[in-house]
């Protein structure tokens, strides 16, 4: 028991011991911990501060612009943009352009590093754009749908698509072309020919040797170039429609061996000819539309409709139908033989107006110089009755002096007249 009690003041200081020294650690814990708390706050602020500081990275959004990265787009849409975001974020895919104010495209237009290696679809329509140089899309290695639609395109370079420097250049990788809509005002042609403008820019270098999709519609041609199409042999889909053209003759479609649509609907087509039949009856999968073409039922008609009855590479067929002459309107060419297709000398009725109405303009020219006349009659008579003595003194003098020559004797008088 003793030692039992001579223990118990010895474990009791023991115990202080140990509480005092937690208490001292617990305590040199919670200074430091507070010390450090306001480093650690300023740092982070640091960083912040510095973060923010930063320019931006490629990966972000270019002002006025809605980007998705998961759907790779960028949109920068009726911004009024005067040229191309210099900002644009390496993954799109996907770039609209639409609705702004560019009005020139330079070469390199879309040179950034890094590259935009991705971009496949570039939508440029609606963009005011009236000049694209050469090289505007060079740098776009991906590049496979390109829409300059609805753009008064008043200078199209010729190596617009085949880079600045056409023997070097690699070939385009387009494979869709969207050039509807590009026709500029009379204004801003600068003499120059628009169809031979725009075969120019397809046909150099050969670039555009993969296209298969091109779509040239409402551009008011009035004509194709020779060898507009004359480098496209891969050419699937070929859209025509809206234009002025009077005649296919001198296009050549034997080398689109993979056309399978060719849109002519709503120009100005009186006749397909006997070299055009046979070339668009040679393509092995083409389709043909030719709604709405004011044909004319003559004798010059007749192969075409035989063509008609036997090919099945017209779509629609039926529909076409007699726009001249007048007897044989809305006509279908289907139902017609080679009885009904004669050369008369009738002239369809715009013409028959127009002659009518310079018939009418002469008439009235000849009326109001009748009424000039009579109206100036009695000034008339004076002038020519004087002009009748003026010829008639002069001619009376003539007849003397002839007189004169003629007689001897007056000639003798004349001459000794001062004996």
């Amino acid at each position: 028991m003793p030692g039992g009690c001579s223990r118990g003041p010895a474990a009791g200081d023991g115990r202080l011991r140990l509480a005092r020294l937690a208490l001292v650690l617990l305590g040199w814990v919670s200074s430091s911990s507070l010390t450090s708390s306001a480093p650690s706050t300023s740092s982070t602020s640091f960083l912040a501060s510095a973060v923010s500081a930063q320019p931006p990275q490629p990966g972000q959004c270019p002002q006025l612009c809605e980007c998705s990265e998961a759907a790779r787009t960028v949109k920068c849409v009726n911004r009024n943009l005067t040229e191309v975001p210099a900002d644009l974020p390496p993954y799109v895919r996907n770039l609209f352009l639409t609705g702004n104010q560019l009005a020139v495209l330079p070469a390199g237009a879309f040179a950034r590093r890094p590259p935009l290696a991705e971009l496949a679809a570039l939508n440029l329509s609606g963009s005011r754009l009236q000049e694209v140089r050469a090289g505007a899309f060079e740098h776009l290695p991906s590049l496979r749908q390109l829409d300059l639609s609805h753009n008064p395109l008043a200078h199209l370079s010729p190596f617009t698509f085949s880079g600045s420097n056409a023997s070097f250049s690699a070939p385009s990788p387009l494979v869709e072309l969207m050039l509807n809509h590009i026709v500029p005002p009379e204004d801003h042609r600068h003499n120059r020919s628009f169809e031979g403008m725009v075969a120019a820019s397809l046909r150099a270098g050969h670039a555009l040797g993969g296209l298969q999709r091109l779509e040239l519609a409402s551009n008011h041609f009035l004509f194709l170039p020779r060898d507009v199409l004359a480098h496209l042999p891969g050419l699937r889909h070929l859209d025509l429609r809206n234009n002025s053209l009077v005649s296919l003759t001198y296009v050549s479609f034997r080398n689109l061996t993979h056309l399978q649509s060719l849109h002519l609907e709503d120009n100005a087509l009186k006749v397909l000819h006997n070299g055009t039949l046979a070339e668009l009856q040679s393509l092995p999968h083409v389709r043909v539309f030719l709604d709405n073409n004011p044909w004319v039922c003559d004798c010059h008609m007749v192969d075409m409709v035989a063509w008609l009855k036997e090919t099945e590479v017209v779509q629609g067929k039926a529909r076409l139908a007699c726009a001249f002459p007048e007897k044989m309107r809305n006509r279908a060419l289907l139902e017609l033989n080679s009885s009904h297709l004669e050369c008369d000398p009738i002239l369809p009725p715009s013409l028959q107006t127009s002659y009518v109405f310079l018939g009418i303009v002469l008439a009235l020219i000849g009326a109001i110089f009748l009424l000039v006349l009579y109206l100036n009659r009695k000034g008339i008579k004076k002038w020519m009755h004087n002009i009748r003595d003026a010829c008639r003194d002069h001619m009376e003098g003539y007849h003397y002096r002839y007189e004169i020559n003629a007689d001897p004797r007056l000639t003798n008088l004349s001459s000794n007249s001062d004996v």
